[in-house]
């Protein structure tokens, strides 16, 4: 039974994916894009969680850390730039 789920919860995840991908690439304006990339990384870090429960794995779950961490400063850094045209002041 918790085949089927995990089965389904990745599939939702990848479409979910796939769509913010389609945000990325059509956005109207760079926020939309941002948004978009940082919703990707959750994504991906769900994604990951998940195949760390199915292949009953525990370095997916550290790699999701590491993952996590990298997403959040490159969505802190991009907002940056874009705002302020610079990373570092």
């Amino acid at each position: 039974m918790i085949g089927y789920a995990l089965t389904f919860a990745i599939g939702c995840f990848s479409l979910g994916l796939i769509l913010n991908l389609w945000r990325l690439v059509r956005g109207p304006n760079p926020s939309d894009r941002i948004l978009a990339l940082d919703t990707m990384a959750i994504n991906a870090i769900a994604l990951l969680i998940l195949m760390g429960i199915w292949l009953g794995s525990a370095i997916f779950f550290e790699v999701s850390m590491l993952f996590a961490l990298v997403g959040f400063v490159s969505t802190v850094s991009y907002c940056r730039f874009i705002l302020r045209g610079d990373i570092i002041e």
